[in-house]
């Protein structure tokens, strides 16, 4: 920290902080990944299990024996066993041989086919079909049913629709969380955030992987009130009123009014909108901000109500400096105790039995270092006193 620069920025909680507050962007998976719309067709990968029909236009082809008893001239089918597209994304197909299909849709593959049996087979048609679609499926982890590989389907999937064919996330919604990783990209958002903004809901592709996670938000509270604890959220939102109340409020004999505090890291692009900020705050991605409510003022429980908490935030209450000048009193009244604790203890300890005399010795000795302590604060007091005048 920069000598004399002060390591937080400080935010009173009025109409202005609210207004910046509001235009805060909440976790998106939109702005990372965008609007990803599926292919119309999902494409063939390795790995996927193939289904494969060849239709020639008469009898006596090559998929298709001649019927010597029959005068049934019409097409002729045949059926390759199902087969498991290799790494290099080949099948084979009888009298085509091995033939790429992997990246292809089912449509892109059927012509493929037809062209490698043309002059082969008579007039060949071609059926390609995904028995067992592994290439186009998302992961789906954590807090679920069932946890799964969700295949794809030909419409395309929202999160949600995967979560859901995995049979649910098993957590409240506002404790719920949904993790999207594509690639070497992760997002992260609170579940109802995609139920309430349907645009949050993006489709998903082949190969993501969805981790639902069950993290309670919560906020820590310190200082003047009925608990220092840490506190979990109940609802969706929790404003900074209700977060006062479940702390037990403010304690009447000790709380400032004027000192609630909010303490939480923002984004600097956020903190920049501020007025009066340091410079010094803004060189990082992040920047701790103080957020003050001055609870003298009427008006200060309608922003309270306005003011949402996040998880993780800090609320602080101030002690009141009478509250301070009696802490001084109650020490004050501390060392004056004890002597008069020691006079009484002199009066009533008597020796008694054969050490009498050294018990009634050890008494006055402790009588006297106690009334000395006394003595050496009166004297500091009273020069002090001196000193002010």
């Amino acid at each position: 920290m920069e000598e004399g620069r002060p390591p937080f920025a400080f935010v009173e909680i009025n109409g202005l902080s609210l207004a910046i507050l509001a235009r805060r962007a909440p976790p998106t998976l939109r702005g990372l990944f965008g609007d990803y719309r599926p292919p119309a067709s999902p494409v063939i990968g390795a790995g996927d299990t193939v289904k494969i029909t060849v239709w020639e236009a008469a009898g006596g082809g090559l998929f298709s024996a001649a019927d010597a008893g029959s005068m049934n001239s019409g097409a002729r089918a045949a059926n390759i066993p199902d087969q498991v597209v290799r790494r290099d994304g080949s099948v084979n197909v009888p009298y085509a041989g091995s033939i790429r299909i992997a990246g292809m849709t089912s449509r892109q593959a059927e012509a493929a086919i037809i062209e490698r049996l043309r002059g082969k087979a008579i007039e060949p048609q071609a059926l390609v079909t995904v028995a067992n679609n592994l290439s186009n499926t998302v992961t789906v982890t954590g807090e679920v049913a069932n946890g799964a590989r969700v295949p794809i389907s030909q419409r395309g999937e929202r999160i949600m629709d995967v979560i859901a064919a995995a049979g649910g996330y098993n957590s409240p919604v506002h404790e719920t969380y949904v993790s999207l990783t594509r690639g070497d990209r992760t997002a992260r958002a609170p579940i109802h955030a995609l139920l309430s903004n349907p645009t949050e809901d993006v489709y998903v592709r082949p190969g993501d992987i969805l981790t639902v996670e069950r993290t309670p938000p919560s906020f820590t509270v310190a200082g003047a009130t009925g608990s220092n604890s840490v506190l979990t959220f109940d609802a969706r939102g929790l404003t900074l009123e209700e977060a006062i109340g479940k702390a037990g409020g403010l304690e009447d004999s000790r709380a400032d009014p004027d000192g609630v505090f909010v303490l939480r890291y923002e984004p600097v692009s956020l903190v920049r909108e501020f007025p009066n900020i340091e410079p010094n705050l803004l060189k990082k991605s992040e920047a701790p901000v103080a957020y003050h409510l001055n609870m003298r003022d009427p008006s200060a429980l309608l922003a309270a109500r306005k003011f949402q908490m996040r998880d993780k935030d800090i609320l602080y209450v101030s002690n009141a400096p009478i509250a301070e000048i009696a802490k001084v009193m109650q020490l004050v009244s501390m060392a004056s105790h004890p002597v008069q604790q020691g006079l009484l203890a002199g009066r009533y300890l008597q020796p008694t039995g054969d050490n009498g005399a050294a018990q009634a010795a050890a008494n006055a000795r402790l009588v006297r270092a106690i009334a000395k302590t006394q003595a050496a604060g009166g004297g500091q007091g009273a020069g002090g006193g001196a000193a002010g005048q």
